[in-house]
């Protein structure tokens, strides 16, 4: 009886731990770490059969942390982030700003925490921390020799490379001459033969070619289409200057003689006019003084006219 019981306490446990196992804990906003099979045991009135085997224990896995994907909008009307703009107070009143306002700038905070900013006493840099020393002459040959030997040695002043003369060696002494060294350089260089002048193989090859001594002809193909371009620049530039130069042409002789005989008519015609307003010594009308002032100065500009034309060798400006 006993074995059958067990029996049918671990059939029970194990539905139980397969029920457990499907549940979804979603709705209970948070999934417990650790559950226990006896929570659904009946209610313990004493002693009961169910509890001789000990539940076992099932930790779920705790679930990736929730990351919203919502972005990070600035918040609004925030008194924040405006030091020195136009808007000293609030920004982003509206809310509809998509990022800060004002750009972060670097310790704009609240700082770090009291006495965080206070210097260390042993910080402080040190002799030689960012450069070497200069080893001294005596350091470099008792480390590194190689570096003092030269790389390249000079030659010897001394004929021969034989070096200074040795310690019993005694210099030639008590030598003298009577030449003169400047009358004999002077008859050297007067009795030599003239010196040929020397042509390189260079030269020599140049001089044989056909096209030596010549003007390519190129160079005319290039000045022959530098002076047609002159050409026709100057060109250019008469044609502009007579268009803005005014056109004047020399008056016709019978057209002269036509305009002075017309002139002269006029002249004669105003003129009766004027003689028929002379007689009036009282001139108690505007219009009277407009007339005979207009008479006059028709009078006068005919007479100017007139005086032109008559000389001969006239010429007309058409663009006046």
């Amino acid at each position: 009886l006993a074995q059958a019981i067990l029996a049918q306490t671990d059939i029970d446990r194990q539905a139980v731990e397969q029920t457990l196992h499907r549940a979804d804990w979603s709705f209970f906003g948070e999934t417990p770490l650790t559950v226990q099979v006896g929570m659904f045991a009946p209610a313990d009135h004493g002693e009961s059969i169910y509890q001789i085997v000990p539940p076992k224990v099932y930790e779920s896995p705790k679930p990736p942390m929730y990351r919203s994907k919502v972005p990070v909008y600035p918040p609004t009307a925030s008194t924040f982030h405006a030091p020195g703009t136009s808007h000293p107070f609030t920004s982003n009143m509206a809310g509809d700003a998509t990022e800060m306002p004002v750009k972060q700038r670097s310790h704009a905070n609240f700082g770090r925490k009291q006495g965080s900013y206070r210097n260390e006493p042993g910080a402080f840099m040190k002799k030689l921390s960012k450069s070497s020393s200069v080893p001294s002459l005596a350091e470099i040959r008792r480390t590194s020799p190689e570096q003092l030997k030269p790389t390249q040695l000079r030659e010897s002043r001394f004929a021969g490379g034989g070096g200074p003369p040795k310690r019993g060696e005694e210099p030639v002494t008590g030598l003298v001459t009577n030449k003169n060294f400047v009358v004999a350089n002077a008859v050297e260089v007067i009795l030599a033969p003239a010196k040929k002048p020397t042509r390189s193989s260079s030269t020599s090859a140049l001089a044989r070619n056909e096209n030596f001594g010549k003007v390519p002809k190129y160079l005319t193909r290039v000045k022959k289409d530098i002076d047609n371009e002159y050409e026709y620049i100057c060109q250019l530039h008469g044609q502009q200057f007579a268009e803005t130069q005014a056109p004047i042409t020399d008056l016709a002789e019978e057209e002269r003689l036509d305009l002075l005989e017309k002139l002269k008519a006029k002249w004669e015609k105003v003129n009766t006019d004027y003689q028929l307003e002379t007689h009036v010594t009282l001139l108690d009308s505007e219009g009277k003084v407009r007339r005979k002032e207009k008479c006059e100065a028709e009078l006068m500009q005919l007479e100017k006219d007139i005086e032109r034309l008559s000389k001969k060798n006239i010429q007309v400006d058409h663009s006046a």
